[in-house]
């Protein structure tokens, strides 16, 4: 049974804002009310019952629908740029060629991914799949297939598992077609396989490399140069289906060829594996994901996600240890969070990612952005959804995003959001949103504002909402 955190020191209503704020992904209005009535059950609730919708009426495509229509669409391309020129018949204009379905599909994934983070009651279980889908980053900005299938990644690899085994994540993670596509995993061959004799093409260790590098040991783990590469031999044939020859149900799936494997046995941390096929990269899959450097590695990045660029080292070894004692069993390592002490300080030592700050903005106003408005604004800070500029992903420490171009890029995003508001009252919107974090600068900034527009800029770009 669940322990609670001991936060009699704290008063409701301090409670129920770090629920909000450092949990959560910020208050809507009345939330602060209501979460203060059982702040822990709140969370727990999440954790219990994650299910959020992701957006009202839409159809996202699966990862291989959302493949084999690019794959269609490109084949089509190419068959149009072999054939001659269209020519006018009759006054007719000739027929345009097929447009790629990436850029309306990347961005209802957005649109569902930002929906399900406002409507989330806490915001909780949303900030650990982001959480997760950034330590296992792809990038849309690679384009064709990646880009398509981004937010199905997300999807089908992530959240299924964001409460569930580490191991049952990283070794969905690492068999999705676009992470295998992302890492060109996909073109590996082993220098002995059948294809690679071949064809001349050799070994890619990009997967291996990012899997022990970021994914679980983390860079201090213990591995070297050798072991990457017998993990990237023993990966070799772990590739998506594709061209003309697969079928249709199979195109754009995970796929193991034997004949790009590489043969043998391979040795990875001091263990050979011996296994046949497939079952050999799931066999250092399973032992990686309970190393005790995963452990130590997850712990740390986890602990300072929530609490501080400097994670307190107690909480850092209580995660540790719960992931170990578990198996990986990341919904205990929530529940550390939840009752670990750390966690219900009133000071604020982490500053939102510009993600969060727009999610948190739009809770606070009741009202989401425009897509484009949502869109352009989280690329001029830097951080567009599923666009990392490296594989480990967005930087997770404030330093990062605190510049003062960064500042001034927020405060034109929140006015040029704030004219499309109406807001009654902003200093009594201010007080329901910030609770007993509303000081009295902020206050007095709100209440002095030449317009309702302003003060909700002046609210948004403040300390106490910028800081959880």
């Amino acid at each position: 049974m669940a322990s609670s955190p001991d936060t009699s020191s704290l008063d409701r209503d301090t409670r129920s804002i770090i629920v909000l704020n450092r949990f959560g992904l910020g208050a809507r209005p009345g939330d602060r009310e209501a979460v203060a009535r059982d702040p822990v059950g709140a969370l727990r609730a999440e954790i219990d019952d994650p299910a959020t919708p992701l957006m009202d009426g839409a159809t996202l495509l699966t990862g291989r629908a959302a493949y084999r229509s690019e794959y269609l669409t490109q084949k089509a391309l190419r068959a149009a740029r072999e054939r001659p020129a269209p020519v006018m018949i009759d006054g007719m204009a000739p027929l345009r060629p097929p447009e790629s379905p990436a850029g309306p599909t990347y961005q209802a994934e957005v649109e569902a991914r930002f929906a399900s983070a406002c409507a989330a009651p806490v915001g909780f279980v949303e900030r650990l799949v982001a959480f997760w889908s950034n330590h296992f980053a792809i990038s849309a900005d690679k384009g064709g297939q990646v880009k398509v299938m981004a937010g199905a990644y997300e999807r089908e690899a992530i959240r299924p598992h964001v409460l569930g085994r580490f191991q049952d994540m990283l070794d969905a993670v690492s068999k999705h077609p676009a992470m295998l596509l992302y890492l060109d995993n996909n073109v590996s061959a082993g220098p002995k396989s059948a294809f690679g004799q071949r064809s001349g093409r050799g070994l890619n260790e990009n997967l291996a490399r990012e899997i022990l590098e970021l994914h679980t040991l983390g860079v201090d783990g213990g591995y070297g140069q050798a072991d990457v590469t017998a993990f990237a031999n023993i990966l070799t044939g772990w590739t998506v289906r594709s061209g003309d020859k697969a079928p249709d149900e199979a195109l754009g799936r995970f796929a193991f060829e034997a004949g790009r494997h590489e043969p043998g046995d391979h040795e990875v941390l001091g263990r050979r594996y011996g296994q046949a096929g497939l079952a050999q990269g799931e066999g250092v899959l399973a032992d990686i994901a309970r190393h005790p450097a995963t452990a130590r590695h997850i712990a740390r990045k986890l602990a300072a996600h929530m609490v501080s660029d400097t994670p307190p080292p107690d909480l850092v070894a209580r995660l540790e240890t719960r992931f170990r004692e578990t198996d990986g069993d990341l919904r205990a390592l929530a529940q550390v969070l939840i009752e670990a002490p750390d966690c219900w300080q009133m000071k604020a030592q982490k500053m939102r990612s510009p993600w969060d700050w727009m999610v948190a903005m739009a809770r606070g106003a009741g009202t989401r952005p425009p897509t484009q408005l949502l869109l352009r604004s989280l690329r001029a800070l830097g951080h567009g959804p599923w666009e990392v500029p490296a594989p480990k992903g967005y930087p997770d420490d404030t330093a990062n995003w605190l510049s003062p171009d960064g500042l001034d890029t927020r405060l034109d995003i929140a006015n040029e959001f704030g004219r499309g508001l109406v807001l009654d009252d902003p200093p009594a919107r201010a007080l329901d949103l910030l609770g007993p974090r509303l000081d009295a600068q902020t206050r007095q900034a709100v209440m002095r504002a030449e317009s309702r527009p302003q003060a909700f800029a002046l609210l948004v770009l403040s300390p106490p909402f910028l800081w959880r």
